[in-house]
């Protein structure tokens, strides 16, 4: 039924799951307890929905981040009420500061029940600060049209909000009266004449529409009277990593400059795109003979910085003119020196690129590619040959064995530097993940798990 008639909160839960399912929710993540049975039963007995239940809140925040992180599609979070929802607060932190799209639902008593110590019951208000793209509490349940229409509309808000400017959690807190159970009362009845398929007209799937990128014409210009110029890649995680790494080599192709990426960019992994990738640039930085002929005078960074506090150092003594292409808006410099930050790199971006122009070349590209070429032969012949096995030879081994297009779970302190270091340029496509958003060491074996589940997804993002 779209509609659950048994008593107010089946009929507003059942409100809830239908307009979720209409904008595109496939998949809710869903911890036990009391207070969110409506919630529960309303999600889980939805035939478009994959409910998928996991007894620890903690784990389940996880879980879904990393759901969320490789299909690039919100996924509903549902927990009881009191501190089960204060065990998403570090997953909340990772999907804000990564841009992973969550919509969190955290049940919740009534305002009569709260600060009268009642059990199960804190503050839920904001609970999770400023880290939520938007943070409502909705209503009371009420057998009211006006209030079921409220409830839709704050939904679709709540939707457009995970996803669009920058994806990211919202928080919904969602209070509810007994009775909790599907128990059928009398409660709707006035509803049952008037409810009906015109009450979802005009409701249909969202999809975030790629926001144009935008460089100021001057800056091409700019960029391609320079012949010292470099690329640097950082972390980047996009759903179509093919379509990334083609915009990124047109742009490399076009101005002739080398990419530094790191081991959390599609382009270690689609090496044949651009002929002047560098992997090894943190063993090249810190060799003294070489630096001198090595600082670049123009930098485009796409995303964060890379993990090496080699590179960053070597930025900041020698501090080139850097150009941060994001499309957050956020501050990506912790070098705190000046740069220029200008709009998202993505396919219009690059699409922007002209043909048929002179262009300045060798500087920077041909310093660069010996001493790169040079620094991966010998690793690759030492870690060859090299018989112990120790962390730094699994992320080297990992890359030229695994079956392409997997995705692969790097943990944050020593792993992801190992992989920094060791991992080496190939096609197999993979898809390497990590929580690199606030650098966190929990919920790795959850996002992992996440990561691996594959459940349903838009029609428009199978096959990605």
């Amino acid at each position: 039924m779209t509609f659950d008639f048994r008593n107010t909160n089946t009929l507003w839960a059942s409100v809830l799951s239908e307009t979720l399912v209409r904008l595109g929710l496939t998949t809710a993540v869903i911890s036990p307890g009391s207070r969110s049975t409506p919630l529960t039963v309303a999600l889980a007995g939805h035939a478009r929905i994959e409910a998928v239940p996991v007894l620890d809140e903690r784990s389940a925040s996880f879980f879904a981040l990393g759901m969320a992180k490789r299909t690039g599609w919100p996924v509903a979070l549902v927990c009881t009420s009191g501190t089960a929802g204060a065990n998403y607060y570090p997953a909340i932190i990772e999907a804000r500061e990564s841009q992973v799209p969550l919509l969190v639902l955290t049940a919740d008593r009534p305002p009569e029940l709260r600060d009268c110590a009642s059990g199960q019951t804190i503050d839920q208000q904001k609970l999770f600060g400023s880290f939520p793209n938007w943070y409502a509490e909705l209503a009371i349940p009420q057998a009211d049209l006006a209030l079921l229409r409220y409830l839709r509309q704050t939904l679709v808000q709540a939707w457009h909000r995970t996803l669009e400017p920058t994806p990211g959690p919202v928080h919904l807190n969602c209070p509810f009266r007994d009775p909790l159970a599907p128990v059928a009362d009398d409660s709707t009845e006035n509803l049952k004449p008037v409810l009906d398929n015109s009450f979802w007209a005009g409701l249909e799937p969202f999809k975030p529409e790629p926001q144009p990128g935008w460089v100021a014409p001057g800056v091409f210009a700019t960029w391609r009277g320079c012949d010292r110029g470099l690329i640097i890649a950082g972390p980047a995680q996009p759903t179509d990593p093919g379509v990334y790494g083609q915009d990124v080599a047109k742009l490399a192709r076009t101005l002739q400059w080398p990419v530094l990426a790191e081991a959390l960019s599609p382009l270690r992994n689609a090496a044949s795109l651009n002929p002047w990738l560098v992997t090894t640039y943190d063993a090249i930085l810190r060799q003294p003979g070489w630096l001198a002929d090595l600082p670049p005078q123009q930098v485009i960074q796409l995303g964060p910085l890379p993990t090496s506090k080699i590179l960053r150092q070597w930025l900041e003594q020698y501090n080139p003119r850097r150009w941060v292409l994001d499309e957050s808006g956020r501050n990506l410099d912790p070098l705190a020196r000046q740069h220029n930050p200008c709009a998202a790199f993505n396919s219009s971006t690059s699409r922007k690129f002209g043909s048929g122009v002179v262009f300045i070349y060798g500087g920077l590209r041909r310093t660069l590619a010996g001493p790169g070429a040079k620094v991966r032969h010998r690793l690759d012949a030492a870690l060859a040959g090299l018989e112990p096995l120790f962390e730094g030879k699994v992320p080297w081994l990992m890359a030229q064995c695994l079956p392409p297009r997997t995705p692969v779970m790097i943990a944050n302190s020593t792993p992801i530097r190992d992989a920094e270091w060791f991992w080496p340029p190939g096609d197999r496509q993979l898809r390497p993940f990590c929580n690199r958003g606030a650098n966190g060491i929990d919920g790795t074996l959850s996002t992992a798990l996440g990561l691996a589940h594959q459940g349903r997804l838009p029609c428009w993002l199978r096959g990605i």
